[in-house]
């Protein structure tokens, strides 16, 4: 995927504070705060998955900061691109990359960005806990779930299994603008997109949440943040990716051995936003200097050496 960055001066990730007041157009809001102050919104929208790793890094942000207000809506990750890209936010939270589609509006309204990967996520079967018997399913199990041919034939779980009891399937999962569902149908699918319509849809996690702990024949799909939340509530399924069952968890996710379910997540970065609003520069800077620490303070999985020197090259080019 083409990365569209803008050559300006390269800040390193540590200079946080000093950034505040060398960004140019900041200094006098930054003399307003006090001697390292900044001050002003951030606007970030997007990923419902991302949404509590970004508002953890705003509320952490906030404590060094309090000057800067770090807002962070949920309209999905496509929803969320489509803002960015018509230059309504400064980030943009996103469980999947930028489509082509996107790079392309985002090209058209002249707006350039930088991808930051913030933290790894492994995408979660949920059950209720008193399903007593959805322990493992396998990538073709979960094909004839939520294939598009399925809809309206397959309604029961002893059609997923003969051994599973004679029960209604219940199905919930993201709406089509969340990246969350892009990658579930593609993973699962083979192709983004590709899935039955007659399920139960939010782009709001918690209503599936809500949705299949309140039923022993649902089950459902989301961020691994979400699972480790509600774990009183739901529980884990293993799925088989050829490899035998694995459950998501931050070894399984991190080790890679997950599949095809594990992935990274991301948020985008205006670059204009970056070189003007120092108190922009500032929260991302922050981010991912702190990434390891906000991700286990959110419930996700922390990046891996080779993810840090992206986001360090990535940075760079940044100023």
């Amino acid at each position: 995927m083409k990365r569209r960055t803008q050559s300006l001066a390269a800040v390193p990730a540590a200079a946080v504070l000093s950034l505040g007041l060398a960004a140019c157009g900041g200094d006098n809001q930054a003399a307003a705060e006090g001697e390292g102050g900044v001050s002003g919104e951030v606007v970030v929208d997007g990923s419902s998955t991302v949404q509590p790793l970004t508002a953890a890094a705003g509320e952490l942000f906030g404590e060094e900061q309090p000057g800067v207000n770090v807002s962070v809506a949920t309209s999905g990750t496509g929803g969320g691109f489509e803002k960015f890209c018509q230059d309504q936010t400064d980030i943009s939270d996103a469980s999947r990359p930028i489509a082509e589609d996107e790079a392309q509006m985002c090209e058209q309204n002249g707006v350039e960005y930088t991808e930051l990967i913030v933290a790894n996520d492994g995408l979660s079967l949920v059950v209720s806990k008193e399903n007593d018997f959805a322990e493992c399913l396998t990538v073709e199990q979960l094909q004839k779930m939520w294939a598009p041919e399925s809809e309206g034939k397959v309604d029961n779980w002893n059609q997923i299994d003969p051994s599973f009891p004679d029960a209604p399937l219940e199905l919930y999962g993201p709406g089509t603008d969340s990246g969350t569902f892009d990658y579930f149908t593609e993973a699962v699918n083979g192709e983004e997109g590709a899935s039955r319509s007659d399920y139960n849809a939010s782009e709001d996690d918690n209503v599936i949440v809500q949705g299949v702990s309140g039923s022993p024949n649902a089950v459902g799909y989301f961020g691994y943040s979400y699972l480790e939340e509600n774990s009183d509530a739901l529980k884990p399924v293993s799925v088989d990716g050829g490899d035998g069952c694995v459950e998501p968890s931050p070894e399984t996710v991190g080790e890679g051995s997950y599949q095809p379910l594990g992935r990274p997540i991301f948020i985008y970065v205006k670059n204009s936003a970056y070189a003007d609003k120092s108190h922009v520069s500032a929260f991302v800077d922050y981010y991912i200097e702190n990434v390891d620490s906000i991700a286990e303070t959110a419930g996700f999985i922390a990046l891996n050496d080779e993810q840090k020197s992206t986001n360090e090259e990535a940075l760079s080019k940044l100023g």
